[in-house]
């Protein structure tokens, strides 16, 4: 197995097979710049690319590493990207001196994880969100029309999306203000304004697009995973008492602009490979254009999480527990019918799934199927109960891949709600 110089605990979400893509800025000084974590550190790609440790890749010298967005390394394109992460897993590698030995770089360039701010990856220019989970979309459907109708008619046709809101996409850790909006109870003869009471998050994964196309140039489902960059753990958090009210007939507002969280980690697609697994079976087939031909379709075995902590509780208690395999569209299906009627898609977008629920209860990945639309409230074990997220509470989710010895890892995403402001 592959080793680093670098000591890493088994269960790190960040071994040398790993090697996601991050922006950070040293705490003490410095510019944000790009960096690749590696157990306990982060490793500056900027201070390597100065001392000639890329030479002979495409990337080396353009000074892309220098930037506060990996967006400029991302338009390199697959060969520039393929080309890095094999120089840093050398320059990594337990039985390689040229980093281990050489002390003065490795204090430039290794740089502790807790003394770095970790920024948000990417200038994200537009941001689409999906509703790829059949799971998810037959329990919402269930609940809003009843078991006969639960997936609309289109449903298993094509994956469902809207165009979300890229302004307020916020790196991890960053406090989230409960939103405000029209609701209307349902006694009610006329909506009012407020805060919302049914406050949600979204267990979602997203992707990062790496090259783009040409205006009225779709991508072939063969190419689409080619354009990808890597994955990001999404909180695309929810009011859903204001989605409700304002969402028909068009897509969410104010309902879902608020706020979205992403991980500040990248995982490149690279590392995702052996753990791909066969994707769901999907019936009835899907218009040519959505078929992928061979090699079959594929996704990724990916375990998710998501933690809930009270400003009550000691430690977060795990409340859900799903995995990237649920998701009924491929990730290369999403990609290949947001760009079939000539949409063209630039380095940094985003495109997230939607929420990624399962079968089981545990395995639901939102408060609304949860607690099943408020009807079964969930119960921490200190005594206190959830219907929808309260003030102070803190949402954790977590993602990761487990292989023979070593765990590929996203880190987490997470963020605690904080009150409404309300106009005295």
């Amino acid at each position: 197995m592959l080793r680093s110089f670098i000591d890493v605990e088994p269960d790190s979400h960040f071994p040398i097979q790993n090697l996601p893509y991050g922006v950070f800025r040293p705490k003490q000084e410095g510019s944000p710049r790009i960096g690749v974590a590696i157990g306990r550190y982060v490793l500056d790609l900027a201070a390597l690319d100065e001392a000639g440790c890329f030479e002979g890749t495409a990337a080396a010298g353009r000074g892309v590493f220098a930037k506060p967005s990996l967006n400029a390394f991302m338009a390199l394109g697959r060969r520039a990207w393929s080309e890095l992460r094999a120089a840093v897993a050398r320059l990594l590698g337990a039985d390689e001196p040229s980093l281990r030995d050489n002390d003065a770089l490795k204090e430039r360039a290794l740089h502790p994880l807790s003394e770095v701010e970790l920024l948000l990856p990417a200038e994200i220019g537009d941001y689409t969100d999906f509703y790829a989970s059949k799971a998810h979309a037959a329990n919402v459907g269930t609940l809003f029309r009843g078991k006969d109708n639960a997936l609309m008619p289109n449903w298993l046709h094509l994956p469902v999306g809207y165009h979300g809101r890229a302004s307020s996409i916020v790196v991890s850790g960053t406090d989230v203000r409960r939103p405000q909006g029209q609701l209307k109870l349902p006694d009610a003869a006329a909506p009012a304004f407020g805060p919302t009471r049914q406050l949600d998050f979204e267990l979602e994964m997203g992707w990062l697009i790496g090259t783009g196309n040409e205006l009225g140039q779709p991508i072939p489902i063969e190419e689409a995973e080619g354009h990808l960059f890597g994955l990001v753990l999404v909180n695309d958090w929810s009011a859903r008492d204001i989605q409700a009210w304002e969402y028909q007939p068009l897509g969410p507002f104010l309902g879902k602009s608020f706020a979205t969280s992403i991980s500040p980690w990248v995982v490149p697609l690279e590392a995702l490979e052996p753990f791909r697994i066969p994707a769901q079976r999907q019936e009835p087939a899907p218009l040519p254009y959505l078929s992928p031909g061979q090699p079959d379709s594929s996704t990724f075995n990916i375990e998710l999480a998501v933690s809930l902590q009270s400003e009550a509780m000691a430690n977060a208690e795990m409340i859900a527990n799903s995995n990237y395999r649920h998701l009924y569209w491929t990730i290369g299906q999403q990609v290949a019918h947001h760009t079939a009627g000539g949409c063209n898609l630039r380095p940094g977008d985003l495109l997230a799934s939607g929420t990624i629920s399962g079968e089981r209860r545990e395995s639901r990945g939102c408060m609304l199927e949860l607690t099943w639309r408020g009807t079964e409230p969930l119960r921490m074990s200190g005594g206190e109960e959830r219907v929808w997220l309260e003030d102070g509470d803190r949402i954790v989710m977590s993602g990761w891949c487990q292989g023979d010895g070593y765990r590929i890892g996203f880190g987490e995403v997470s963020g605690r709600i904080v009150p409404a402001r309300v106009r005295t």
